[in-house]
């Protein structure tokens, strides 16, 4: 049963973080699109963004690894 939680833990934490990242870059491009001068600032924020949700993804699957394994 936990193995099974576990899965399903994982992948909730992958939609999530895809459905997240994919907000951030349709976003980003609207931006981009509307303002092209900000393209270099807009594009940072939005990698540095990115990067802080997979963080949080890799440490809600690490902990669904843990809790499988355990």
């Amino acid at each position: 049963m936990g193995l099974l939680a576990a899965g399903i833990g994982a992948g909730i934490v992958a939609v999530g973080a895809g459905i997240g990242i994919g907000m951030i870059g349709k976003g980003a491009t609207e931006s981009i699109a509307r303002q092209p001068d900000a393209a270099n600032e807009i594009r940072g924020a939005m990698i540095l963004t990115a990067a802080f949700i997979e963080g949080v993804a890799l440490f809600g699957a690490i902990i669904c690894i843990i809790l499988a394994l355990g």
